[in-house]
């Protein structure tokens, strides 16, 4: 029950997710470092190119990064690369199989994250199949992606009500439109562009990271 309480406790909070779309790539270490010194509770790296010595240099600096001032450091649909670099966990998509195969491959006290879209079913399975928490999203237009699915306010209050896991709201959020997610039961937000196209990040990130309480 401890490991429990200690897991949720730290699966709250504003959840960054690289794309380096929003900045130079060569910047990607130092604006992930502004977004965790204004309040980023987990970071994702995210990068789908087939760059595989590229990707492990920046996933192996992030995760000095994340070590150092104690965040959760994910990675996107890589269980290799989660691997190489002793990453907290995975972020994955919607099948079963996946978060089965990264459980036993990384272990019982990796994070897994899995993306349920607008599927309360999804997310259902999603966490008889071991997975930590589950994301639903797009709640609002994404310019990371916008042909993405909608998902809704009732989803968010259903799923905090019957998952028993902490979950997380993604697409187009804004320091405006968060509050409304969180009251409805979203533990995390995750944002990309509301942090990363910002002028000042860090204070970005401050702005939503005051929406939680500070023992987060």
């Amino acid at each position: 029950m401890r490991a429990e309480i200690s897991m949720h406790h730290r699966l709250r909070g504003l959840y960054v997710i690289t794309d380096t779309v929003q900045f130079k790539r060569d910047d990607l270490v130092r604006v992930v470092a502004e977004a965790i010194a204004g309040g980023a509770r987990i970071v994702q790296y995210r990068d789908k190119s087939d760059d595989l010595e590229r990707r492990l240099a920046e996933a192996s600096a992030l995760r000095s990064l994340t070590l150092e001032h104690e965040v959760l450091f994910l990675i996107n649909d890589d269980l290799d690369l989660a691997e190489a670099v002793a990453a907290d966990g995975v972020h994955l998509g919607k099948e079963d199989s996946a978060i089965k195969a990264a459980r036993d491959r990384l272990g019982s006290e990796a994070v897994i994250g899995a993306s349920c879209y607008n599927s309360f079913e999804l997310a259902q399975d999603a966490v008889r199949a071991g997975a930590n928490y589950v994301a639903f999203g797009a709640f609002f237009p994404s310019r990371t992606k916008p042909d993405a699915v909608v998902a809704s306010i009732p989803l968010l209050i259903e799923s905090k009500q019957k998952l028993g896991v902490p979950i997380c709201a993604i697409g187009g959020i804004t320091r405006q439109s968060a509050p409304e997610l969180i009251g409805a039961g979203a533990d995390m937000l995750a944002v990309i562009s509301a942090v990363f196209s910002a002028t000042d990040i860090q204070a970005a990130a401050r702005d939503f990271s005051t929406l939680w309480p500070s023992t987060v």
